[in-house]
């Protein structure tokens, strides 16, 4: 069987960053997928960090976690929530790991004493991690270039686009320009300028935009979509307005309207004989915004005040709970701010807690004062990842008696380390990319809550850790009724953490949140909204 040619999309942004390319990339992904096309999803993105592991999250937002363990973007979790199918390293490429793989074939002399330059030899490497995925004859692979076009950043991914442009031939590649249009109030009018500007700036770079997405508060007139079309060398059908929505989940549909999928087609040189079938994907959306019920949970992590930091969290709750058909209100809560004194009225009228996961020693005694709080007051209560090792931590001083018990990672001189580290990370310098990282499996008791909840004995989640449960302490913790009920088959190692008799008291290592999808919702956020509904 012939190797089938594989198409390319190139999705680059103009004007300001943050216009939702990952969003525009991942509905178009959507839309091709659903017409027939075996589609994946790429992001480059510009800045030098090897990866965004040991990013603050204020700096970029949450850090997602692939099946094979690559600490990328957070854009990859939009690609598969709603392509619903996993992503991989290879998905995800940084300035970073381009100039850190060229200077090594440098140092080894694969560059035969030839002199190292942008281009050709990053330029080179950009083009390698491009078609790295062709090798999966995928027939269409979207990337995604971060940043705006005009970035210092940016250029060596624009001339790499460049060149590809020209390598694959016509109808083989094209390029998507996103960019704004702002409405100003003064004049009640749109404003075409800046998009003018930033296509002509791309053109600048030997590359011509062949479809625009604009993204806008208001329709665009006739005459201002004859303007763009006339002044940015793209045919009238091919301005594609993106308006803002209520909910991002509506802009696959909104841009089928247009017919997005057919422009791309076009465009391309491919034939389907399939409509997009967006039959469930409307029946998500429908019900997510027509609830029946409602739950409020509190999410008490210590980066809420950019509530990208919990974005798998956050669209999780979306996808569980339009499947349930309950709207779940999210009461964001800093950790740092939680005390004795306050954490009543601070909770006040919630239906249940989630206990983020995180890094670092701030905020912590507001997370077990959580933790103790909803134990004792038979509130549903989830703990992910460093979630879980609170509860651990709560559980040891309040119930153990361990007053001083703590994580190693939070205080080195503890005398009860109920969370500590593997013996092999003991002596780990590097911070970044020497955790727990990807899918590892896990098996759950018979019996048990989560058993019930997954209704499979082994399972298989992601994980981003460092720090793991103190084996040592397990049979303490068991006698007094809190039980470990998902362990590592291999290791043995705690993923998971239950207390019976309390409505819903569940503390997993893991990160459910990463593989929960529109077309699947992950069915630990499922029973725990369920088990907030239950307790109102």
């Amino acid at each position: 069987m012939s190797k089938k040619n594989t198409k390319y999309i190139f999705v680059t942004g103009g004007v300001t960053s943050s216009l939702g390319k990952g969003i525009v990339s991942a509905s178009l992904g959507l839309l091709l997928k659903s017409r027939g096309f075996n589609v994946t999803i790429q992001k480059l993105d510009p800045y030098i960090n090897i990866d965004p592991g040991t990013l603050n999250p204020y700096e970029h937002g949450e850090c997602y976690v692939t099946e094979d363990g690559a600490e990328t973007d957070l854009d990859l979790g939009h690609y598969e929530r709603y392509l619903d199918a996993p992503t991989s390293q290879n998905n995800n490429v940084t300035t970073g790991k381009i100039y850190q793989t060229v200077i090594e074939k440098e140092r080894k002399g694969d560059f035969l004493g030839k002199t190292v330059q942008v281009i050709p030899h990053i330029t080179n490497e950009i083009k390698r991690r491009i078609k790295i995925l062709s090798k999966q004859n995928y027939d269409i692979i979207i990337t995604e270039i971060g940043g705006t076009v005009g970035d210092i950043e940016s250029l060596p991914y624009i001339e790499t686009v460049r060149q590809l442009k020209w390598e694959l031939g016509e109808k083989n590649s094209m390029v998507i320009h996103l960019t704004l249009l702002p409405y100003l109030a003064s004049s009640g009018e749109l404003k075409t300028k800046p998009s003018q500007h930033s296509v002509r700036q791309l053109m600048e770079s030997g590359i011509m935009a062949d479809v625009l997405v604009c993204r806008t508060e208001h329709k665009i007139p006739k005459d201002q979509r004859a303007k763009l079309a006339q002044f940015c060398n793209v045919p009238l059908e091919n301005v594609i307005e993106c308006k803002d929505m209520e909910t991002i989940y509506e802009v696959p549909m909104y841009l089928q309207k247009q017919d997005f999928d057919d422009v791309v087609l076009k465009e391309l040189d491919l034939k389907s004989d399939k409509d997009a079938d967006l039959k469930d994907w409307k029946t998500f959306v429908k019900k997510f915004q027509n609830p029946k019920r409602t739950v409020e949970i509190a999410l008490v992590g210590k980066y809420v005040s950019l509530q990208d930091s919990y974005i798998s969290i956050a669209e999780a709750f979306k996808h569980a709970g339009a499947d349930l058909e309950t709207e779940v209100k999210v009461r964001w809560v800093y950790s740092g701010d939680i005390t004795e004194e306050n954490i009543k009225e601070t909770l006040k009228g919630v239906n249940g807690i989630l206990v983020a996961p995180g890094f670092g020693d701030r905020g912590i005694e507001g997370k077990v004062l959580t933790a103790k709080y909803a134990r004792e007051n038979k509130i549903p209560m989830l703990g992910i990842c460093l979630g879980m090792q609170i509860m651990t931590v709560e559980f040891a001083r309040n119930v153990l008696g361990h007053t001083k018990a703590n994580s190693v990672e939070f205080d080195t001189a503890t005398p009860d380390p109920v969370i500590s580290l593997m013996e092999e990370q003991k002596n780990v310098i590097d911070k970044g990319g020497t955790m727990r990282l990807g899918a590892w499996k896990c098996a759950l008791k018979n019996g048990s809550k989560l058993y019930e909840i997954y209704g499979s004995k082994n399972i298989s989640e992601r994980h981003r850790h460092r720090y793991e449960f103190n084996s040592d302490y397990l049979q303490e913790f068991e006698k007094n009724g809190f039980l470990a009920t998902g362990t590592n088959p291999e290791t043995g190692l705690v993923e998971a953490l239950e207390l019976p008799g309390h409505p819903f008291y569940v503390g997993v290592q893991y990160h459910p949140e990463y593989k929960s999808t529109v077309a699947t919702p992950h069915p630990l956020f499922r029973a725990f909204i369920k088990a907030c509904e239950t307790s109102k």
